[in-house]
């Protein structure tokens, strides 16, 4: 397996059946909670920023000369996208020194409402899609993370200002 399908596949991880884009997300998780316990927010940040970059060139090698913008066997948009999504938790939690495993509702928030925004592709998540191209691969799922991230803030003010 060259680089660019290790990258783009997430070391093979896209090519699970049924449901590859949710393997790829599954996946996320452990790793941002890795990241997060060893460098905190700021690198989590920064495994998004170098996953960017990274998947972007992943995806135009592995798309070269193809008519599929989009295999559904490159999952590390998911992998970036997922991690957006977990952003707020992880900055709360760096911030007020916890552990972010205690704010498990919002992982179980961050994947769903991620999944539902990759899934559903809402205005900008379809118009970054539509691009056709490795970058709109890689657009719809950082957009679609952002969706997310904005969700599990919503929701945790709302629960923790609303309803308690």
């Amino acid at each position: 397996m060259n680089i660019a399908k290790m990258i783009g596949t997430v070391f093979g991880v896209g090519y699970i059946r049924p449901a590859p884009g949710t393997w790829g997300s599954l996946v996320a998780l452990p790793w941002g909670w890795l990241l997060h316990v060893l460098g905190g927010f700021p690198l989590l940040v920064l495994a998004v920023v170098a996953g960017f970059g990274k998947g972007w060139w992943a995806t135009a090698k592995m798309t070269a000369g193809s008519d599929d913008h989009d295999p559904s066997e490159i999952v590390v948009d998911e992998v970036v996208g997922q991690w957006i999504a977990l952003l707020p938790l992880s900055y709360a939690a760096w911030t007020r020194g916890l552990d972010m495993l205690v704010m498990w509702p919002g992982w179980i928030a961050a994947f769903l409402l991620f999944r539902l925004f990759d899934i559903w592709k809402p205005w900008l998540v379809g118009r970054a899609d539509a691009r056709g191209d490795a970058l709109g691969v890689m657009l719809d799922d950082v957009i679609a993370g952002i969706f997310a991230a904005l969700g599990v803030m919503v929701l945790a003010g709302l629960y923790h200002g609303v309803l308690t």
